[in-house]
């Protein structure tokens, strides 16, 4: 009964919490602090979800180098449908906090609305098709036909449940652009130490649970994104009445969708890309065989630590831009991208330090195969390095989109991936090996951060000269 009482308790005080979050006022609190009091919950919530997210790969690490390879190759195609929900999170976010900028609250929900009816209708078609061409899918990134059983043990389950996706990427989104970013860290969090608790279980087995190996990864990933589903679900429509509790008419839904997916599809095939890009990657990878695919499996889960503040910064610092873009407020806006920018490069120099004294342990966690360490701990001392000019040009993206000129950012996106990144990593690998493909990937990195940067800055100066004409 106690224990019974306590957790009622705990849970009470949580929901209390979430219902009492969205008190920053994105027009007119001070700009660093603001943007520092929306990304410090962010980043708690992000530093659960990707640390239990590591737990997969370091558990199916313990089952041995094919399975490690085979949860490898299912990382550009998890994050190719993982990109397209967060893209259309962001053409959400930006739609939902340029109204609410302008002040039109009823248009914010019915957008909120029909923002979770297209995504489900969008991720689900893509499941279908992911699901019906799993094999072809694998072969063409590289994939030996041995890994084949593996991979389907892990994807199959994956595809027929990543429609819940929508809830843990759109809710939050919703959520954001309200200026409340506590609650989606509380969602992430949560999700993230449902998955890590139950990894052990299910891949092991535990009790009358029987091992179920990679499969048993996948089937507590579906049940933390159940949690996620359901528990904004509960935020948005019970504790916030953020979202429409009837049926929408088509023709709101069609009109509201239209907005969202003007911004949602680009910014979507934006994040697209880098999946893609990454199946390139992995393709040039594998010519150094299994191991090297393995390692650079684990360095791209390291990567999505590494860069977590600049994740949470990308997902906070665009909502501030569009409710102040709407407001025509464009020198908060310049302020809260030029602020963001130097904190992030001051701050992964510190994140490189730490990752290259933690090499050795971090290489040897995550392998019991010295070939495979070896790899680690290059990727390690190399890749790193131009973090900060990779969150340059991520915030730098998301940025354009929350100004609404989502094709800007496409274009920025086409030319890191396909003109700087990918093909110097290639001519690296060609000229000096392995070594040469991860120094080709950070002078990709060096050059579109200054091409980034410099066309924003010009960008806001010509909005601030624009907002003056009007006035």
């Amino acid at each position: 009964m106690t224990d019974a009482f306590d957790l009622s308790h705990i849970l009470k005080k949580l929901m209390t919490e979430t219902k009492n979050t969205h008190q920053i006022n994105l027009l007119k609190d001070p700009v660093a602090p603001t943007l520092k009091s929306m990304t410090i919950p962010m980043i708690y919530g992000m530093i659960l979800l990707m640390t239990f997210n590591l737990v997969d790969t370091f558990f199916v690490g313990l089952l041995g180098t094919q399975p490690l390879a085979a949860i490898s190759f299912t990382f550009p195609i998890t994050f190719t449908v993982i990109s397209l929900t967060i893209g259309l999170g962001i053409g959400t976010s930006a739609v939902i906090a340029k109204a609410l900028g302008k002040g039109d609250k009823e248009t914010a929900k019915n957008l909120a609305t029909s923002s979770l009816y297209l995504s489900a209708i969008i991720v689900g078609i893509l499941a279908v098709v992911g699901y019906l061409l799993i094999d072809e899918t694998f072969l063409l990134l590289g994939a030996n036909e041995s890994l084949l059983p593996l991979l389907h043990q892990y994807m199959d389950l994956w595809f027929l449940g990543c429609i819940l996706l929508i809830g843990p990427m759109i809710g939050n989104a919703i959520l954001r652009a309200d200026g409340d970013t506590k609650t989606p860290s509380i969602i992430m969090g949560s999700a993230g130490l449902i998955n890590a608790v139950l990894d052990p279980i299910l891949i092991f087995g535990f009790g009358p649970i029987p091992a179920m190996g990679i499969q048993g990864a996948a089937i507590a990933t579906l049940i933390s994104w159940v949690f996620g589903l359901g528990f904004v679900l509960y935020i948005l429509t019970v504790k916030r009445g953020l979202i429409q509790s009837h049926l929408m008419s088509m023709k709101a839904f069609v009109s509201a969708s239209r907005d969202i997916l003007h911004i949602g599809l680009p910014a979507a095939g934006a994040n697209m890309l880098t999946p893609v890009a990454s199946a390139v990657l992995t393709a040039i990878v594998a010519e150094y065989g299994v191991s090297a695919v393995a390692a650079f499996g684990v360095g791209s889960r390291i990567e999505s630590i590494a860069c977590l503040v600049v994740l949470a910064l990308s997902m906070t610092l665009p909502p501030f831009i569009s409710q102040n873009f709407g407001a025509c407020n464009m020198k908060r806006v310049e302020e809260g991208y030029k602020t963001s920018i130097k904190f992030v490069l001051i701050w992964q120099v510190l994140i490189y330090v730490v990752l290259v004294l933690a090499a050795p342990f971090i290489a040897d966690m995550f392998s019991t195969e010295q070939a495979v360490a070896d790899i680690i701990k290059l990727f390690i001392w190399i890749l790193p390095l131009g973090y900060g000019l990779q969150g340059v040009i991520i915030l730098t993206n998301s940025s354009f989109n929350a100004l609404h000129k989502p094709m800007v950012a496409l274009v920025l996106s086409i030319i890191r991936l396909f003109v700087c990144y990918v093909p110097l990593s290639y001519l690296g690998s060609l000229w000096f090996g392995l070594e040469g493909f991860f120094i080709g990937a950070l002078l990709g990195n060096v050059v579109m951060a200054a091409i980034s940067y410099t066309l924003f800055s010009k960008q806001c100066a010509k909005d601030c000269i624009n907002v003056e004409a009007k006035v």
